[in-house]
């Protein structure tokens, strides 16, 4: 079996009844992007990207987002040296092969946003000194749901930054008691082992890269995207970011199945998933009914 294979079936087996947000949270891995895991606290968001982060043999840190935490305490600071007057450059979390950013949506907007140069460009900028981040880099943020107390909104631009949005709620009642099974003897959890190299990571996303989409697909990709921007009534509810990022998440969906090019249903599985946390919750009473109008209404290449 291929690590990549092994490496969805341990988190399978970690998170139970995930299978979908795990296939999101590789197909983030595989396009390069970062993941936003949301659903209300308890069901296993965390635990899945931390599963994630020790299946692989990078770098990992992990974030608890507070309302007092500060751009510093993620992206690092320059500390003056007394005896030599001089600066050392003291690395933030941020400076690792996988940031879990738990909670994002507590932390102020400042915060939130000190993560943007960081999400795009894959470097840190301070004082005026640019430092690039390990490669590859991925952010997997959980947020729970914006009704829960002490939580502030997530900034467009920020979410605009994410290639991917995995929904997570309660499992069904018969997961629920193989849950209940599954822990009820376990005094310790398991060390989770190391599946994925780095650079077998690094390979299989160059896979994604080049692999063959279609002008008819591409056309596709923009009628899609345009279905959206039509029903909403203006031309900038989905950014040029976001057909790109429809556009690799279908090729990375592609990869995971096993595919050598990308089709319509590899576009289908993902579209919701990439546009759903690009637009505002007051444009639509249903994100989910408008973007399956969406999909209806275009026709299949």
């Amino acid at each position: 079996m291929s690590p990549l294979f092994s490496l969805r079936d341990q988190l399978l087996s970690t998170v139970l009844g995930s299978s979908e947000a795990v296939d999101l949270l590789l197909v983030a891995l595989l396009g390069r992007g970062h993941a936003l895991v949301t659903g209300p606290p308890g069901v296993g968001k965390t635990t899945l990207a931390h599963t994630l982060a020790e299946s692989l043999s990078g770098s990992f840190r992990r974030v608890q987002f507070t309302p007092d935490l500060l751009p510093s305490d993620i992206l690092g600071y320059n500390l003056y040296r007394q005896h030599n007057g001089e600066f050392d450059f003291i690395a933030g979390p941020v400076f690792a092969n996988l940031l879990l950013a738990d909670e994002i949506n507590r932390a102020s907007p400042r915060t939130q946003s000190s993560l943007l140069e960081s999400m795009n460009e894959r470097q840190v900028t301070i004082d005026g000194e640019t430092r690039a981040l390990p490669d590859p880099f991925l952010v997997v943020a959980t947020q729970n749901d914006t009704s829960s107390t002490g939580t502030f909104p997530l900034p467009e631009p920020q979410l605009d930054r994410f290639l991917v949005s995995i929904p997570m709620g309660l499992p069904d009642d018969d997961t629920q008691l193989a849950i209940l099974r599954h822990h009820a003897d376990q005094t310790s959890f398991p060390e989770v082992p190391h599946i994925l190299a780095l650079e077998d990571l690094i390979t299989l996303q160059q896979q994604v890269a080049s692999l063959a989409v279609s002008d008819a697909l591409q056309r596709y990709l923009l009628a899609l995207c345009q279905a959206v921007r039509t029903t909403l009534g203006h031309d900038y509810a989905i950014s040029t970011r976001a057909t790109l990022a429809l556009q690799r998440a279908s090729q990375a969906a592609a990869v995971l199945e096993g595919k050598n090019a990308v089709h319509p249903d590899h576009v289908q599985r993902v579209f919701p998933h990439v546009l759903r946390h690009r637009l505002l919750s007051e444009e639509t009473a249903n994100l989910d009914l408008l973007l399956q109008s969406a999909l209806d209404q275009t026709p299949v290449p």
